[in-house]
């Protein structure tokens, strides 16, 4: 097979558009399309549904089926490559963690100060976002590895169990729960997060483990504004005890007891692509997440 010309094919795909794909590779528009089509004599198989003009670019079923190998193969070639420039002993080298926002505030800065202590030639890059955006980073291998909340959708992404993180129902000082406290919840206005959050996915399922529903709600954008949302008295939460910490101590923050038996956590997991083989400095950092 013609890398170069699978290496078009799937700069197409991903990004759309053929103009976008030439202006990507730094070759014309019509160079685009001479190598898919001589891609596709070669298959013998149609690969891109031509649409009219206006409309978006398609891939055929074969098509997909081969974007996903592409997908593979040019993960493979990105790992090779850094494979190659780590051989000097993690002397150099770039590792990409994608994470949530609350794994970025609270959970990750500890394990970041140590492997940039332990690497210091190692340049670290931190994107955050909900748990749907980073799996996509991973599979488009923008990313070197993942901490997230959720469980991950896809199934080219492998997850590890990597610690709990613990919950409790929050509501404002000023409020009182009736006595029947399960009823009480039931009736209030619930903040919860994005659709795509780790948060709101633990947290409905959570709930309705204890028979409570959200019925009535209204979603933010991040914990921390949840948490700040429900101190000014607009409704209640489930929250990670590391972003209530501080409003419970100044007293802004009241979280409801739980019974003896019952603990509300998260489990948080470490992702990474499994068709991309981990770099050098991917491999320490992970090593360093589960030395504890």
């Amino acid at each position: 097979m013609n890398l170069h010309a699978l290496r078009v094919f799937y700069t197409v795909a991903k990004l759309g558009s053929f103009s976008g794909a030439a202006e990507a590779l730094f070759i014309s528009q019509p160079a685009v399309s001479k190598a898919l089509k001589e891609l596709e004599y070669q298959l013998n198989i149609q690969l891109i549904e031509r649409a009219s003009k206006g409309k978006k670019l398609t891939l055929s079923e074969g098509g997909q089926a081969l974007f996903e190998h592409a997908r593979s193969i040019f993960a493979i070639e990105k790992a090779a490559i850094e494979d190659i420039k780590s051989r000097t002993g993690l002397k150099r080298g770039t590792l990409v963690i994608g994470t949530s926002t609350t794994i970025a505030s609270y959970w990750l800065p500890p394990y970041l100060a140590r492997f940039c202590a332990q690497f210091p030639h190692i340049k670290v890059e931190v994107q955050v976002a909900n748990t749907a955006q980073i799996e996509h980073a991973l599979l488009e291998c923008t990313i070197d590895l993942a901490l997230v909340e959720g469980t991950p959708t896809e199934p080219h992404i492998i997850s590890k169990h990597w610690q709990n993180d613990l919950m409790s129902v929050v509501i404002s000082s000023n409020l009182k729960p009736a006595k029947n406290v399960k009823a009480w919840l039931n009736n209030q206005f619930w903040l919860l997060r994005e659709p795509g959050s780790g948060t709101l996915e633990v947290s409905v399922k959570l709930l309705q483990q204890h028979g409570i529903t959200a019925k009535n709600c209204m979603q933010l954008g991040s914990n921390e504004a949840i948490a700040r949302a429900v101190a000014q008295g607009m409704g209640v939460a489930l929250l990670p005890n590391v972003v209530t910490e501080d409003l419970v101590q100044l007293g802004k923050l009241t979280r409801l007891e739980q019974p003896n038996d019952v603990e509300l956590s998260r489990p948080l997991y470490q992702l990474h692509y499994k068709d991309r083989p981990s770099s050098h400095a991917a491999q320490a950092f992970e090593k360093s997440l589960f030395s504890e």
